[in-house]
């Protein structure tokens, strides 16, 4: 009779119910959302950052184009001077040759907003129809930027050379003019702004007429480039 009363009663065969736990305890808390106004700051800030290196890019670019662009000089020979006649006597094939010395001076014109310095000067060949008969050594100095300056040098034609054709050289002389080809090559430096510093090589060549008679360059003509 008791187990029919606790069966009755239907108490005795349900079990406790337990509730389901939180899903964070108390103490913890929920994890950190993103904070919109940091991120859009940040967002902000890439696109400035990124707008002053577009701008940066294009200024340097218009630079490179317009004022660090660097333009060919100008050269025009001035003057023509006999400075002397050193004769030398070589053995044991005895021969008598003469080494004769002439005193250049170029002018040149530089057109970039760049000064150009060559510290350790340049170097120039003579050639007489083909052959190579003289050198002359070029002095260092500066070119003022937008400006002119003056190259002085000193060229030794080596007579002995020019024997080697001395029936077209006599011809030459006797019709009073020698035409010649003269090589120039100048190593330096640019320094555009007072800032930017490049290396650069000028060349000249140019073909020029010597008059006999006067003891000076009678026509000319130069083609000047740099090379960077």
């Amino acid at each position: 009779m008791a187990s029919s009363s606790a069966a009755g009663n239907g108490t005795g065969g349900i079990l406790p119910t337990h509730t389901a736990a939180p899903a964070w305890p108390s103490t913890s808390k929920p994890p950190p959302t993103k904070d919109p106004r940091r991120r859009r700051c940040l967002c902000v800030c890439l696109l400035v950052t990124l707008a002053v290196l577009l701008a940066l890019a294009i200024t340097l670019l218009v630079l490179f184009l317009t004022v660090l662009k660097v333009r060919d000089p100008t050269t025009r020979l001035v003057s023509t001077r006999l400075a002397g006649v050193a004769p030398r006597l070589t053995f044991p094939a005895v021969s008598l040759q003469l080494n004769v010395t002439l005193l250049l001076t170029v002018a040149v014109h530089n057109p970039n907003p760049a000064s150009f310095a060559y510290d350790a000067g340049g170097h120039t060949d003579l050639t007489y129809r083909g052959a190579h008969v003289g050198d002359a050594a070029i002095d260092p100095g500066r070119i003022p930027s937008k400006g002119d300056g003056e190259v002085k040098l000193a060229l030794t034609v080596q007579a002995d050379r020019l024997a080697a054709d001395l029936a077209q050289l006599v011809a030459d002389v006797e019709s009073g003019s020698v035409a010649m080809q003269a090589s120039t090559r100048i190593p330096g430096r640019v320094t555009i702004l007072g800032i930017f510093k490049r290396h650069a090589v000028a060349y000249s060549d140019c073909s020029f007429v010597f008059g006999v008679a006067e003891m000076a360059v009678r026509s000319q003509q130069c083609h000047d480039r740099t090379k960077l």
